[in-house]
């Protein structure tokens, strides 16, 4: 009866399933994540070691999140998850924003109430909407696979978090920060509110510029009259392209040192910028015209000309900001619309009232005269028809222009000046430029865009006409009006909210509010009112970093925070509002890093909306292929540049996902018999190729720390997929078989060998673990366990580090020619199989050719070229022959294997047949199997 040689193999075993059935799998191990306090267990291994904290910027509470969400998410998870196993207690506190005009009319649109709704339970509805939504996310992050402390997120509707804001906002006040004014600011007539920069959105929109006349009353002392002009005849000609603004107009605006040119047109007289008459007159369809004479814009100052529809002089100004880049050179002035306008009149030319001829709502009041009533948009028109009957229009062109439109309506704003309460960018502009020069900007251009930003901005309104919000601590004095804010009614507000929370601003009375005995320092006067508008809710966001890294209540935590990680828009948003808030607050930026990503996009570049149909939801990702393919997707990306998504790239991630989980597979089923406790090879032991597999580890392992380092996870990804599949399948693994499945279970080479698959795995899993955690969970479960570690959960462990000693250069460099060597004699053994020569590579022998240096090489590792190439026989020879490759000198000649093959071992051997006992088998498999 013949032997069954295969039982005496060591063949792979393991349960560790080839299939991955991650969306069935990751739910159970969230939940048992969750059982066991996974993100405290971590946070406590690691309490006592240096602290690395990412503050999380807070993602809006009034939708489901979508692909851009869940790659931030992502992101910060890898980063929080490599810190914790990188010798850091990197606590993540998440948070939500949870107030605003969004919230506001998403609450009543979803509840169908009216505003009719007291404050008091409007804010009630809103928080209950708010606090739904922040649980809804918190499920789709957890289900992302991210760790955190969800028990104890930051909310800014918290009692707790409303009082620190107060206390923020009191210190900016005391410094001198915090007034109030009349000023030009972005406003929603459909959401009568305030808006601030980064509640912008330009779109395109069609309109009609228009060129209009302005007749000149007064030319300053005759000099268009000197230069032959009829006053009666003579217009300075405008252009805008927002024709509701003119009954605001009170000004012309001309640059000081251009030049101006007084032309006659038949008999007209019109004067524009020298350097743009070819286009206005182009504009005009005007071919016939005479330059009578030039002045500078200077000479121009306080020219006198009437209104064209309006009983009231227009005084020509000059201005800085007036350019020749299109128009007339002549800037339409109305400074109740128009923030330079506002400033260049307040600044320098005070006789000029700020008149704002239109209302909350967006219509035209009284002082647009025959205008009013009208909304912006109807004036538009009206007014376009007016001139064009009287005569006051010159030309006009069909154009579109980019127009602010408001982020939530998504319908086009004015520019419009009310009172509302700022804080004084410009008092400490300087310093907030000098803090963000002491960052590290990731990118290294976001350095020049935040410091571009801050220098061009304006003051920031942070008052809105909303409910929903935590309201701007300032009384008033009900006798004189003046305002009333002291640290004494700062610490008061912040304490009432630290107990009941900002409603009972809306429930109290202002001396319920107040210390007892609170006078107006002014008139003396005893009774106080409140301010009825909120805070902006960039401030909200904008203070977090004063309530979350606050070491007395965030224990591991302290200020300024390490790393900010968002996307791209938030140069002009949430880094922004930190940044002014921090600098205002404690002269120093919230950030010592910043870090940005940019926009997914779908597989072709083109942004995602529902009209294309191109746009994908994480939960489609996760129900289909699982939280670890969304996670490699991530981390597979060049993620400061615009993403790409599509169900092509998932397949294709796929793939890799399942070399390397196939890689994990292949190895746990050859460990199924090794105690790493006390089967593993002492170094001696190790031969040559498991030192160069453990040192091609440890070159994988530097380069993976160092991308964690740099937040470059793409470099993660493309070398641990290319260890995987090159070093490892396609080689090492590969050659490891022979000494895996025949050696004697127990003998030094087997045993030396599974020591080195278990390094390499046990590094690899913990190396991995933050990009897919689910998975390396799975392999950490299955993985045999060395001393001291957790069953538990990978996370409470360290990555390995790379210790420099295991190779040197000589050494390396001989296994990378032994690598093109074998790369080169495979060629030929796939030829020779072609051509039916050989079946199996084990049915070869290879003859190499050489002479020289080449020779002696070649000779220098004989012994191992037989398992490098994976062939019967290897002989070295000087003498010429074979064929010649890439290799230049060598010769190589595949001939069939001498010998008979070894039915154990399948190699073939003249020894097969020499014992007794076992007549098939090799003399080595024959001393194994006895």
């Amino acid at each position: 009866m013949a032997n069954d040689y295969n039982s005496t193999l060591n063949l792979p075993k393991t349960d560790f399933s080839m299939r991955a059935s991650l969306p069935q799998k990751e739910p159970g191990m969230i939940e048992n994540w969750e059982k066991s306090d996974l993100y405290e267990k971590m946070i406590g291994h690691n309490s006592g070691k240096p602290t690395f904290i990412l503050h999380d910027g807070p993602p809006y509470a009034n939708a489901s999140i979508h692909m851009g969400t869940a790659l931030n998410k992502v992101l910060k998870d890898i980063i929080v998850r490599s810190k914790n196993m990188m010798g850091y207690c990197a606590p993540y506190i998440p948070g939500w924003d949870t107030h605003g005009l969004p919230i506001e009319l998403k609450a009543l649109a979803e509840l169908g109430i009216d505003r009719s709704i007291t404050p008091v339970e409007l804010r009630r509805q809103c928080r209950e909407f708010a606090k739904k939504h922040v649980k809804i996310q918190m499920g789709q992050f957890k289900r992302l696979g991210t760790v955190a402390d969800y028990e104890h997120p930051y909310l800014t509707l918290t009692k707790d978090f409303e009082a620190r804001q107060i206390e923020v906002f009191g210190a900016m006040a005391k410094k001198g920060y915090i007034y109030k004014g009349l000023k030009p600011v972005h406003w929603c007539p459909d959401c009568q509110t305030a808006l601030a920069e980064a509640e912008i959105e330009y779109r395109e929109d069609p309109c009609k510029t228009v060129y209009v006349r302005f007749q000149v009353s007064d030319d300053k002392g005759g000099l268009l009259t000197k230069l032959g002009a009829d006053l009666a005849k003579t217009y300075i000609i405008i252009w805008t392209t927002t024709t509701w603004t003119l009954p605001a107009n009170l000004a012309l605006c001309v640059g000081p040192r251009y030049d101006y040119v007084l032309v006659r047109e038949n008999d007209e007289y019109i004067v524009v910028a020298e350097a743009l008459l070819p286009s206005v007159m182009e504009a005009a369809k005007i071919t016939d015209y005479e330059i009578l004479g030039r002045f500078t814009g200077k000479d121009m100052e306080y020219m006198v000309c009437r209104h064209p529809f309006i009983d009231r002089d227009s005084l020509v100004i000059v201005g800085d900001h007036v350019t020749l880049e299109s128009g007339t050179g002549i800037v339409h002035t109305a400074p109740g619309h128009g923030l330079e306008d506002f400033e260049v009149c307040v600044n320098h030319y005070p006789e000029i009232p700020i008149v704002v001829p239109v209302d909350d709502k967006g219509f035209m009041t009284q002082e647009a005269g025959q205008f009013s009533g009208l909304t912006t948009d109807q004036a538009n028109v009206a007014i376009f028809d007016h001139m064009q009957k009287t005569g006051s229009l010159f030309a006009y062109e069909e154009v579109i222009h980019q127009y602010p439109h408001c982020w939530r309506c998504k319908k086009p704003i004015l520019f419009r000046a009310t009172e509302q309460w700022f804080c004084s960018v410009e008092k400490f502009k300087d310093q907030a430029v000098e803090a963000v020069k002491k960052v590290h900007w990731i990118p290294g251009w976001g350095e020049s865009r935040m410091i571009g930003m801050v220098q061009e901005r304006s003051d920031w309104c942070i008052s809105r006409q909303r409910t929903w919000g935590v309201p701007i601590p300032i009384f008033f004095c009900k006798d004189c009006g003046k305002e009333y804010i002291t640290d004494e009614s700062i610490a008061a507000v912040a304490a009432l909210f630290r107990t009941e929370g900002s409603d009972a601003w809306y429930e109290k009375d202002a001396s319920e509010i107040l210390p007892a005995g609170t006078v107006c320092p002014h008139c003396g006067c005893h009774e106080f009112t409140k301010e009825t508008d909120i805070m902006d809710v960039w401030f909200d966001s904008g203070v977090t970093h004063a309530s979350v890294l606050d070491p007395e209540t965030r224990p591991h935590h302290s200020w300024p925070a390490d790393l900010y990680l968002e996307g791209a828009d938030q140069y002009r948003g949430w880094f922004q509002s930190s940044l002014l808030t921090a600098v205002a607050w404690r002269g120093e930026a919230p950030y010592r890093e910043v870090c940005t990503h940019g926009w997914v996009v779908d597989g072709e570049g083109k942004k995602m909306s529902k009209s294309l149909g191109n746009g994908m939801m994480p939960e489609d990702i996760t129900d289909q292929y699982g939280a670890d393919i969304l996670r490699l997707w991530v981390a597979s990306s060049d993620y400061h540049s615009d993403i790409r998504v599509s169900k092509e790239i998932l397949k294709q991630l796929s793939e890799v996902y399942r070399k390397i989980r196939n890689t994990a597979r292949y190895i746990l089923g050859n460990l199924y018999d090794f105690d790493p406790r006390k089967d593993m090879a002492s170094e001696e032991q190790f031969t040559d190729i498991d030192r160069w597999a453990l040192a091609r580890f440890e070159q994988l392992t530097e380069r993976v720390r160092a991308a964690y380092h740099d937040y470059e996870f793409y470099t993660i990804y493309h070398s641990v997929h290319n260890f995987c599949t090159i070093d490892m399948s396609n080689f090492y693994l590969d050659v490891l078989k022979d000494r895996l499945y025949v050696e004697a279970a127990g003998s030094v080479s087997r045993r030396a060998a599974q020591s080195t698959i278990y390094q390499i795995l046990r590094g690899l899993t913990l190396l991995i673990a933050p990009i897919i955690p689910f998975t390396c969970e799975e392999i950490w479960s299955y993985l045999p366990k060395l001393e001291g570690d957790s069953a538990e959960s990978v996370m409470l462990h360290e990555m390995p580090e790379a210790k420099g000693a295991l190779a040197t250069e000589e050494f390396m460099a001989r296994w990378d020619r032994i690598h093109a060597l074998r790369d080169s004699v495979n060629k030929f053994l796939e030829a020779a199989r072609g051509q039916k020569k050989i079946g199996k590579s084990l049915e070869a022998k290879v003859v190499l050719h050489a002479d020289g240096e080449l020779y002696d090489f070649l000779c220098s590792v004989q012994e191992l070229m037989p398992a490098v190439l994976i062939v019967s026989q290897v002989e070295i020879t000087k003498a010429a022959g074979g064929e010649s490759g890439e290799i230049e000198g060598l010769g190589v000649e595949i001939l069939s294997a001498e010998g008979t093959k070894c039915e154990r071992c399948w190699s073939f051997s003249g020894t097969v047949g020499a014992d007794h006992d076992h007549p098939t088998l090799c003399a080595r498999c024959a001393s194994i199997v006895q």
